[in-house]
Parts: structure tokens; C-alpha cells; sequence
């Protein structure tokens, strides 16, 4: 029946496309390609890509067009992400199309007279909104590593959008937990409510206006976005609502291809993002941190284990607080961070009985940085894309852009508005992650491909604000270390550690009370535990060349491989 329902998707006639019919698949495995994503109707689009003799990269646009109809708690045309993509020729990219601030920002816009930050303004509505940046990244992505049209991939999205999709049990359960922000906006209600309440399970969600957006950029690209009738709306909006964003700011958004972060461990090359993703600089931190200890011997969930996989994350956390943030605005020490020279010298600070004092370091060449979504894709050939995206809290500003049907990113409260002062994930920040014109406000997004023997090993990255790096190194750690399968190296009970507050984040099912116990009696406090840290979606290629597809079971995702 899965294979019918695909094999209908194929073809396209979509009609009004309710939720796929069979629970969602969790683990998928194929020979051929596979595809994962928080969505089911996006994996199914991304599968049907491949099936068609589509690439990795058409698949990944396709799947993230469809999230921007199917997703919208994070999936987006008003906001940004970061895509990597590894080819069967060697060939890598980072492609960063993170939102800008506009032109008019200044360092002190959220500041009220008293030298408060005005939370709410930088966080809801169109004064929390930078420049977008998906249309400009995804068609960059296809027009360079891609095969098919941008109107081909776009069109399931298109037909989505125009004849609706039932509501699931997790949008309906995401409308509910924002219905007071999202309903401060008539343009929000207009879509999203029914009879003054926000739509439940099973209400078809029909997006006409979206569908116009995205038949738009399909039809003329960047002009069909970021020019004529699209922009004019987002200008009128933001207008309307007091915004920032102009049609100058608009018109100048430029992605930026950037040279993958390289590191390695146990014998694994690891490629992430680089600035102003803050991912792939800690990610390859803690793992040069964790390079010289037995983790295996350790074992999984123990309290030793605990107790150095904390101190490691606080201190790159620590970090990622002090020195980075974008890199055409900000000397960021990147090579000094992920050297091993410092490495050494970070590693001689932890004690493995005792929880010790934690500040930023000063890393060799210093001068002296909710919502979001993830998918992988890998094709029959090898190619593989890890690309995640976000409008930052779920729904983002939870302003709908009038007419155009999308929602405004609120990634302006990523920046620093003061040092010191923490934004609505607890991070904090300083100089070098401080509000500029046209700067790319610092990002926890953490896209990475794994390579063994030169070629892709795992595809993965989470959404989860602060806790995507942790998220990314734990799964990364059960595969390579603890020898876990795949599906159970995401399904395991994790942990978080951001350095500031000082308190260890848990699932419920991490570190039992003997477990937590030994770790008090180390120094560490906790804070309540949270129901979940970090949402992956990974891809394995094993050994013989299957694809084994694996969706967080704390997900409303699925994947989907043949």
C-alpha cells in the first residue's frame, strides 16, 4: 500500500492530497535512494524526484518547497538555512543562504530609552523580521548541482498549496501552543484559523496565496521573489506593521558559497558549516575534545560519560558565545578553534571527577560568537545534500506576509540586541554577533556529512535552536563510538549543555537518579528535563550500499527510501 500511494504521488495528481494514509515510516531502507524529512508529504515529493531520475540536489529543493506548504511551523519562503551537498566526483559546497539584517539596523534598535531589550519587538511581527534567504539558496543550489527545472521541482508545492492538505496531529498541536501570538494578525487568522480558532486535525488547509508565491518564483526566479509582486507585498507589510525590511534590502540579498568546514574522527572525515554557522566550529571542537578518550569503554549514559560529553560542550559553548558570529563583519578565529593545538590546550582544563570553571577561551589567531527544520537526501549515485532551514521560533514572527501567504522569519533576535543579554534560546553573545547592516546573524544549524574511505558514511542534522549542535555530536557519537544502528543512535535519550545557565538539559529517559546522583556529587546541577532535545533526520549508507533512512521518532517526520 506505501508503494501504491508513492507510485500515485509520482504522476502528480494530487487533488486534495489528505495526510499519507499509513502511519508515518520512522526507517526506510533502499538500494537505491532515500529521503528524510519532518514532513510526510515532503518525503514522499523528495522520493518521487529520485524515482524520476532526479538528483540529490532536485530532490532537496523539492522537498524544500514542499515543507514551505506541508511545514510551516519552520519549512519557508521568508526565511533562511544553510545547504550542504557532497557529489559522487568529490565535489563538496556550503551553501549559506542565512537571512540579513536590513540596511536601517543599528546596534542598538531593540534597546528601549532605559537600555532594556524590547523582547517583543524582536521577536514577534514584521520588526523581528531580517532579509529572507531560502528562495535565493535553494535556486542557487539547483542551478549549480542540480538537473531539473526550478517550475518542475516546485510543482508539487504549487498543487499542495492550491488544493490543501489535512491538518496532523502536530500542526494542529502547534497551532494551539502559539494561538495567542498567531492571532495578533489578521493576515495569520485569515489562513490558519477557522471560526476565530486555529485549525485542528483534520480541517484541510488550503494556501491560494501561497500557491501565487510559489508559481511566482517558479515562473521567474529571483525577479518572481525578490522583485514585482512578491516583494511589493512583503514592502507593504512590513510598511503596515513598521518594519525594516525595504525593497532595496530585497533586491541586494546575495547567497554565499562557502568552503566547507573540514575535520576528522576515528578515521571519519566530518564536513559541516562554517560561519556564521556556529555548528560545524563546535561540532569539530567537542569531537577534537572527546578524540583522545575511550568513549566505547565509557559506555553509554554513564555518569563519566556525562559528566566529559558536559564539559566539553560547555566549553565550546563558551566559545561559540565569545567568538563567533558572520565572517564578513567579524575576524572569527575558525582554524584556531578547530586546531588541534587548542584542543590540547582546552583538554588539559577538564577533570574527569570534578565539574571545573568554564570561560571562553583564547583560541590560536584571535583578535582579543525554536523552529527550524532538517532533511537529507541521497541518490542512487552517491550524491548526498544535508540541508537545514528555519524562520528561528516555530511559525516565526507569526506574521503571514498579506497576499503572498508565507511566513516573516523573526531572526533578528539571533543576533546579540545587548551583550550578555540572553535571546529566547538562552544564548548569549557579544561583539562579534552584534547587529549590523546586511550582516548574517550567528546560527546554531548544524547540516554535516560523514565521510569513511572518501565517501558518505552519514547525512545528518536536527532543528532545536541552541541544542542542534549537541543533538548532531550525540547521534554521531552513538554510530561512530557505542556502535549503535542507526535508528538506535537517534532514538537514544540525550542530553544538553550550553554553557550558560550552568545546568545540565536531560530527556527523561537520560541519567537515571543513580546516574544523576554521581554527577551532583561531581559539581553538575540540572535543570528539569526537557521532553525533547533536537528532532534528526539522518541517513547511513552501510556498508554494502543500502540506504537506511532514519526519522526522530520525536518527530512528525518520515522517510522513505527504494
Amino acid at each position: 500500500m506505501r508503494a501504491l500511494w508513492l507510485l500515485a504521488v509520482a504522476s502528480l495528481p494530487v487533488g486534495r492530497l489528505a495526510s499519507p494514509p499509513l502511519p508515518n515510516d520512522l526507517v526506510a531502507r533502499g538500494r537505491h535512494g532515500a529521503v528524510v524529512s519532518a514532513e510526510p508529504h515532503a518525503t514522499a515529493v523528495g522520493l518521487d524526484v529520485l524515482r524520476r531520475g532526479g538528483n540529490a540536489v532536485d530532490a532537496a529543493v523539492a522537498v524544500a518547497l514542499t515543507l514551505a506548504v506541508t511545514h510551516p511551523q519552520a519549512g519557508n519562503l521568508g526565511g533562511g538555512g544553510f545547504l550542504l551537498v557532497h557529489t559522487v566526483d568529490g565535489r563538496t559546497g556550503a551553501i549559506d543562504f542565512r537571512e540579513q539584517a536590513p540596511k536601517s539596523a543599528t546596534t542598538d534598535m531593540y534597546l528601549r530609552a532605559d537600555g532594556t531589550v524590547d523582547g517583543d519587538k524582536c521577536q514577534w511581527g514584521a520588526t523581528a523580521a531580517g532579509v529572507p534567504g531560502s528562495p535565493a539558496g535553494l535556486l542557487f543550489a539547483l542551478q549549480k548541482y542540480g538537473t531539473w527545472s526550478l517550475a518542475d521541482v516546485a510543482a508539487p508545492a504549487i498543487r499542495l498549496a492550491r488544493e490543501g492538505i489535512e491538518v496532523d496531529q502536530f500542526l494542529a498541536g502547534a497551532l494551539a501552543h502559539k494561538t495567542e501570538l498567531l492571532g495578533r494578525y489578521e493576515s495569520t487568522r485569515t489562513i490558519f484559523f477557522k471560526d476565530g480558532k486555529p485549525l485542528v486535525q483534520g480541517d484541510v488547509l488550503v494556501q491560494e496565496d501561497l500557491a501565487g508565491t510559489l508559481e511566482r518564483f517558479a515562473k521567474a526566479g529571483l525577479d518572481g521573489f525578490y522583485g514585482g509582486d512578491t516583494a511589493a507585498r512583503i514592502v507593504a507589510q512590513m510598511e503596515r506593521d513598521g518594519g525594516f525590511v525595504t525593497a532595496r534590502d530585497l533586491a541586494s540579498y546575495t547567497i554565499k558559497e562557502r568552503d566547507v568546514l573540514r575535520g576528522s574522527y576515528r578515521g571519519h572525515e566530518v564536513l559541516s558549516m562554517p560561519p556564521p554557522s556556529s555548528g560545524g566550529v563546535a561540532l569539530l571542537q567537542m569531537l577534537n575534545l572527546l578524540a583522545k578518550y575511550d568513549l566505547q569503554a565509557m559506555g553509554f549514559g554513564g555518569s563519566d560519560s556525562i559528566h566529559l560529553l558536559t564539559e566539553v560542550m560547555r566549553r565550546a559553548y563558551a566559545d561559540r558565545a565569545r567568538w563567533l558570529g558572520d565572517p564578513d563583519f567579524y575576524a572569527v578565529p575558525v582554524a584556531g578553534l578547530v586546531s588541534a593545538e587548542y584542543a590540547e590546550k582546552l583538554g588539559g582544563t577538564i577533570d574527569l571527577e570534578h565539574r571545573s570553571e568554564v570561560a571562553p577561551g583564547l583560541p590560536p589567531g584571535a583578535k582579543g560568537s525554536d523552529d527550524t527544520t532538517h532533511f537529507s537526501v541521497v541518490d542512487k549515485d552517491g550524491n548526498v545534500v544535508s540541508c537545514t532551514t528555519t524562520i528561528n521560533s516555530t511559525f516565526g514572527s507569526a506574521l503571514v506576509v498579506d497576499g503572498a501567504g508565507f511566513f516573516l522569519n523573526n531572526e533578528m533576535d539571533d543576533f546579540s540586541a545587548k551583550p550578555g543579554v540572553p535571546n529566547q534560546f538562552g544564548l548569549v553573545g557579544g561583539e562579534a554577533n552584534a547587529i549590523a547592516p546586511q550582516k548574517r546573524m550567528l546560527s546554531s544549524m548544524t547540516p554535516t556529512i560523514v565521510l569513511r574511505d572518501g565517501k558518505p558514511r552519514l547525512v545528518l542534522g536536527s532543528p532545536g535552536g541552541g541544542r542542534i549542535i549537541t543533538t548532531v555530536l550525540q547521534v554521531l557519537l552513538n554510530v561512530v563510538d557505542h556502535g549503535m544502528p542507526l535508528d538506535r543512535a537517534v532514538a537514544a535519550p540525550r542530553i544538553h549543555h550550553q554553557w550558560q545557565p550552568d545546568e545540565i538539559l536531560r530527556e527523561p529517559l537520560a541519567a537515571p537518579p543513580d546516574v544523576r546522583a554521581a554527577l551532583a556529587a561531581k559539581g553538575h546541577a540540572f535543570a528539569r528535563h526537557s521532553t525533547s532535545i533536537g528532532r534528526v533526520q539522518a541517513i547511513e549508507i552501510l556498508a554494502d550500499g543500502t540506504r537506511f533512512g532514519v526519522c526522530d521518532p520525536r518527530s512528525g517526520g518520515s522517510t522513505a527510501a527504494y
